[in-house]
């Protein structure tokens, strides 16, 4: 297990390295100077200097990244070109509103997904199984911005359900704390914490069930196959030859041994999600990740773009290591495997 630990880190921190020589680039790739674009402080402003001789930029490109990296590990990633705000400050508050989408969409995903997949799997080659993988193929091909308007369209115009655009009613006054609303209401001290927290509820039904559909229905699709393909193993054979019921069988036997290679495909299903946040937060004017990019984009704020395009793979990479971690701990073939290769 030490030996896969130590692998597993050295190329999270080789990639972590290289993302930030790429972050660093961004500077010098954007028009403008790369002082301002690092730190948001403009050239006629009085302290560029200060700012100039804080980030060495009178130094060589070796000592202008150093600096840089002390600054990014403090916590000191420079001023919003738009509001003058802390980047850092405000890029954890749309991180968290990003993953207050993307942890219950995954959530969503996994508890439909999975029970669905191994329905189909029971069901081999039958019109049930037949209905669920067309199901399945129609979901995971459906562009996620018109998946949108199209519920929007029923749901929110037609029936009137729920909200269009937002976290939660600005009459309730709940002032942003962390940046996930749930949290913030349960955190404030409304008089109608509960009126508030139906509300963000409302407000956050249809963004999640968007964000959830593709990934609901690819990992629908890779349970089903999954667990198909034990159920033909002959370790499972003979558990049925052994007398054991056809549920103890798929229990005790298929089920787990099928949800290890779907956990393989957890890193997929998260980067997805990741991605389809961005669209999702821009239709709803989430305040997340992917809508503070795209903003940003249009503003051309760079300190911010460099900072979100520095979170979003750096969530990524964090998430892929923490998920090889596990599998290498709850599988020890798959470490046997790894160092094999090594």
């Amino acid at each position: 297990m030490t030996r896969y630990l130590v692998g597993r880190l050295s190329v999270f921190i080789i990639a972590v390295f290289l993302l930030t020589v790429f972050s660093f680039s961004l500077n010098y790739l954007f028009p403008g100077d790369p002082i301002t674009n690092m730190t948001g402080v403009r050239t006629f402003q009085n302290n560029y200097s200060l700012v100039m001789e804080l980030r060495a930029g009178d130094e060589n490109i070796a000592a202008q990244y150093l600096h840089y990296l002390r600054h990014l590990f403090a916590g000191d990633w420079g001023l919003s070109l738009s509001n003058s705000t802390p980047v850092f400050a405000d890029g954890l508050q749309h991180f968290l509103a990003s993953m207050e989408l993307i942890i219950l969409a995954l959530l969503v995903a996994v508890i439909f997904g999975l029970p669905l997949g191994v329905f189909a799997a029971t069901r081999f080659r039958q019109r049930s199984d037949k209905a669920v993988i067309s199901l399945a193929m129609m979901g995971y091909s459906i562009p996620v911005f018109w998946l949108a308007q199209l519920l929007i369209l029923l749901f929110a115009i037609k029936l009137g359900w729920f909200p269009i655009t937002g976290q939660i009613n600005p009459l309730y006054g709940v002032e942003p704390q962390t940046g996930s609303i749930l949290i913030d209401v349960f955190l404030s001290q409304s008089e109608y914490k509960a009126e508030a927290l139906q509300d963000a509820l409302n407000h956050i039904v249809l963004p999640v069930l968007i964000l959830a559909i593709m990934p609901m229905m690819l990992l629908l699709r890779l349970m089903r196959n999954a667990t198909q393909e034990m159920l033909q193993k002959p370790f499972v054979k003979a558990a049925r030859a052994r007398g054991l019921s056809e549920w103890r069988v798929l229990v005790k036997h298929a089920i787990p041994n099928a949800v290890q290679s779907v956990l393989q495909q957890t890193t997929l299903l998260f980067s997805l999600l990741l991605t389809n946040s961005i669209v999702v937060e821009s239709i709803f004017n989430w305040p997340g990740m992917g809508n503070w990019l795209i903003r940003s984009i249009f503003e051309r704020d760079y300190p911010i773009i460099q900072a979100a395009v520095l979170m979003f793979a750096f969530v990524i990479l964090l998430f892929n290591l923490l998920v090889e971690l596990y599998h290498g701990w709850r599988f020890p073939i798959v470490r046997h495997e790894q160092n094999a290769t090594d």
